[in-house]
């Protein structure tokens, strides 16, 4: 059976608390093997390659490195690391004599990065290893619930770096809610911006993004929405009414994190799963 690190990023351990809570409840349900090394570090999200690329590559080298050193493969629930990561990947694979000048660096910590371990969201490990496991572990199918299931960006983009899903039409969220028993019901909006990253320097835009993606799910009967990235789910869950706002509409759209969904399924009370730390309330659809 595959080892796992857990890289949960920064936003599951603070805005998005309930995204770590589940994401730990679900993966000790299905007895998913992982640690947690608190030696992992922010990923940069971006930013720092923005200003110092240089320091952004060696903080996720490094990261790699870790993992790699347990003999583990990693396991993150933020699409945003889950990129940063594997653009790290990446860039080493093209550049040996990069990957040698970072590993003299990382040799002081008595770390070396030799390109073997695997990076996956949360949701990719299900689907790939413990789809048989949780068939079992399913109590509560999501009979008649029609779920709208949005990736947004760096799951899925650019393909030839994140790979897993096909990025004009992916399907893995889609496979999922069905395992589960739900209905999945996709928009062509699933795949665009919800404007995170935009959200100081262009507020508007990135509400405008936002509520537009929820009127989608809202216009197709949804009776929620999932989503594997916690960012994303900052925008339409805590920012919903204020991005509902922006379009001019009013209703109310629940947002689970996938593996909130996933809990629910396997019949885990909504505390377990932190269900009850969403900002727009989910409870009535369990």
């Amino acid at each position: 059976m595959k080892k796992f690190a857990f890289y949960p990023g920064c936003a599951p351990k603070g805005a998005s608390i309930e995204s770590y809570i589940s994401a730990k409840a679900v993966m000790n349900k299905l007895e998913i093997d992982y640690t947690e090394p608190l030696s992992f570090s922010c990923c940069g999200a971006g930013n720092i390659e923005e200003v110092k690329p240089s320091v952004a590559l060696g903080i996720n080298v490094r990261n790699l490195a870790i993992a790699e050193t347990e003999g583990r493969d990693i396991i993150t629930i933020c699409s945003t690391c889950y990129l940063e990561l594997k653009k790290a990947q990446r860039r080493l694979e093209e550049r040996e004599t990069l990957k040698e000048e970072y590993n003299e660096i990382l040799s002081e910590a008595g770390l070396r990065y030799e390109g073997k371990v695997n990076v996956y969201l949360l949701h990719h490990v299900i689907l790939d290893y413990f789809t048989d496991t949780l068939k079992k572990k399913i109590k509560k199918p999501l009979t008649n619930i029609k779920v709208y299931p949005y990736y947004g960006c760096h799951s899925i983009r650019p393909k030839h770096i994140t790979g897993y899903d096909d990025s004009e039409n992916p399907s893995s969220l889609e496979k999922l809610i069905k395992l589960l028993g739900g209905i999945p019901v996709s928009g062509n909006r699933r795949i665009l911006c919800c404007g995170f990253h935009a959200s100081f320097s262009a507020s508007r835009l990135a509400m405008t993004l936002t509520g537009q993606n929820l009127k989608e799910a809202h216009d197709m009967d949804a009776d929620c929405v999932v989503t594997p990235c916690p960012l994303c789910h900052l925008n339409m869950d805590a920012n919903q009414r204020k991005a509902l706002k922006t379009i001019g509409e009013k209703f109310i759209m629940p947002v689970l994190h996938i593996q909130q969904l996933i809990g629910l399924a396997m019949g885990l009370s909504p505390e377990e799963i932190g269900l009850d730390k969403n900002v727009v309330p989910a409870l009535y659809i369990v």
